[in-house]
C-alpha cells in the first residue's frame, strides 16, 4: 500500500513539471535559442538513463530524470 501511495506522489510531482517548463521558457527565451541542441541531447539522455532505472527499480533516480525530460520538453515546446 505504500508503495502506492509513493507512485501516485512521484506521478504528481512530475505533473509539476509541466508548468514549471512553461514558467523557465517563458522566462529565458534566448538562452533556449542557443542550446536547443543540447536541449534534445539532454532529453535523450534523461529518458535513456530513465528507461534503465526502470528495469533496475531505482525509482528515485527514476521519477528524477523523467522530471527533468518532462521540464526540458516543455521548454523546447515554447
Amino acid at each position: 500500500m505504500q508503495q502506492i501511495y509513493q507512485m501516485i506522489l512521484g506521478i504528481a510531482l512530475l505533473a509539476l513539471g509541466i508548468p514549471i517548463g512553461n514558467l523557465l521558457a517563458k522566462a529565458t527565451k534566448e538562452e533556449l535559442k542557443s542550446g536547443r541542441k543540447y536541449f534534445k541531447i539532454l532529453i535523450i539522455a534523461s529518458l535513456v538513463g530513465a528507461l534503465a532505472f526502470l528495469i533496475l527499480g531505482n525509482d528515485i533516480l527514476l521519477f528524477s530524470l523523467l522530471f527533468i525530460a518532462i521540464v526540458t520538453s516543455r521548454s523546447l515546446k515554447r
